[in-house]
């Protein structure tokens, strides 16, 4: 499955790269493109834009640190995969993505110093994006909820293992004798002791 998702994650960088080619070769001499109008308003666009920062433009201008940080991450992520720490298919996908976003808006930094973006959501007046960003976001939020999907169910196994449990000990406390205290083969060997006493003592009153 590792190697799946790898191989997928190398597909997705490729769509990546693909329709960044698009967006300069079509985009960038229009600037911006209308796709989707509704009652005269725009609610998508595509507009060529040079991203020098992160995702959604955070961290402008910080090209040598993004690369850096960018590559640290998504080295250390392939080799947990490789060597198997990461287990879970759920997991696996969803580091799958991030790697495929963050190589794709990766391999824009080294080559232009900058990344391509021309995804224009003006319906919610959102900043340009690509289709890595799309990726990278995804397999975080996807991440995130699985996280705490499993967190939810391990906790509610906690409860049920601490209920059994506890319903185990009272069933044991319940077993043994009130008055004594004593469970009921502990309280057979006393009686028998009590009778062998009885019996000896009887033998010196007869003697």
């Amino acid at each position: 499955m590792t190697y799946i998702a790898l191989a997928a994650a190398v597909l997705l960088v490729g769509i990546d790269q693909f329709t960044k080619y698009l967006a300069v070769t079509y985009i960038k001499p229009h600037g911006t493109v209308n796709i989707l109008s509704i009652d005269g308003n725009e609610w998508l666009n595509f507009t060529y834009n040079e991203n020098t920062g992160a995702a959604f433009s955070i961290l402008k201008d910080k090209q040598t640190f993004l690369i850096i940080l960018t590559s640290i991450v998504i080295l250390g992520v392939i080799i947990l995969m490789l060597t198997k720490r990461i287990k879970k298919t759920s997991y696996i996908w969803c580091f799958s993505l991030i790697i495929a976003g963050g190589v794709g808006n990766l391999i824009d930094r080294i080559v232009n110093n900058y990344v391509v973006d021309f995804i224009d959501l003006r319906i919610i007046k959102f900043a340009v994006f690509n289709f890595a960003d799309i990726c990278a976001v995804t397999g975080t939020v996807m991440l995130m909820f699985f996280y705490i999907m499993d967190e939810i169910k391990a906790s509610k196994e906690k409860k049920k293992r601490a209920a059994a449990e506890e319903n185990h000990s009272e069933s044991k406390a319940d077993s043994k004798n009130p008055d004594t205290d004593l469970n009921p083969e502990d309280i057979s060997d006393i009686n028998k002791s009590d009778t062998v006493i009885k019996a000896e003592i009887r033998k010196k009153e007869d003697k």
